[in-house]
């Protein structure tokens, strides 16, 4: 009887000593906001575009994965993530302390400063912003910022990039603060951007900004992580990843 209970137990010890088998995540699903161009953006047939989406399909080839791109507004997208309603989020989100006591994030896929967008020749003193006006996306690394960095200002949140755009263009801001590539790109280089410009120096400090642009993963999904970045790595030595980047940007973004 012993000698059976000692077998047993060896057993036991046995298995949990052998690594867990990693998933193979042939089938993944992918968490994107469609509503932050260039890097996001929904279509009249409902379908979505942009570098993000690109980078994606370009991770879900490499890891020979059939992924499905899940649309959610950008305020609940990690709570979305938490409930599993999709596996991952490649939605142009910011490495932060603070996101990362709820996700586990993958290795960088571009790195992105903040920046202040202004009419022409509105002379904005960036240093002291009271009574000035600045729209920000809400929940976004702009909105942390504003919101503990900047005294003084009087910050209107949005839901989306473009609902900002709208009211800048209404003349109910007095500045927009956004990731430098969505302003530069979605904003002052579409229709009626021509009258705005960025100014002052772009915001690069960790503490705001973060440690780059990765992919949020739910902690217990360390596979999928590990996947993933075995798959930046590839599409980035390979040149796919290079021209994903040229066709959105005429500059090195990572």
């Amino acid at each position: 009887m012993l000698k059976r209970l000692f077998a047993i137990g060896a057993t036991v010890v046995a298995m949990a000593a052998t690594p867990a088998m990693a998933k193979e995540w042939d089938k993944v699903r992918i968490g994107v906001e469609g509503a932050y161009p260039p890097f996001s953006q929904t279509n009249p047939d409902g379908s979505v575009t942009g570098f993000d989406i690109d980078i994606a399909n370009a991770l879900c080839a490499a890891m020979n994965a059939e992924c499905t791109m899940v649309k959610q507004d950008w305020d609940g997208i990690i709570p979305a993530l938490l409930a599993r309603k999709y596996d991952a989020i490649i939605a142009s989100m910011s490495i932060t302390e603070e996101r990362k006591q709820k996700v586990d994030f993958t290795d960088k896929y571009y790195t992105s400063p903040l920046a202040y967008a202004a009419k022409k020749g509105a002379a904005i003193d960036l240093a002291n912003l009271k009574g000035k006006t600045v729209g920000v996306q809400r929940s976004t690394i702009a909105d942390t910022y504003i919101s503990n960095a900047v005294e003084g200002a009087n910050v209107k949140r949005y839901g989306t990039q473009d609902e900002a755009y709208l009211d800048m263009k209404a003349g109910r801001l007095d500045l927009l603060l956004a990731d430098v590539f969505v302003l530069t790109d979605g904003f002052l280089s579409k229709e009626g951007g021509d009258a705005y410009e960025l100014t002052g120096d772009s915001i690069t400090d960790a503490k705001w900004v973060g440690e780059g642009i990765g992919i949020a993963v739910r902690k217990k999904d360390q596979d999928l992580t590990q996947q993933l970045n075995a798959a930046i790595a590839k599409i980035r030595a390979d040149g796919t990843y290079d021209k994903i980047r040229k066709k959105y940007f005429e500059f090195e973004i990572y």
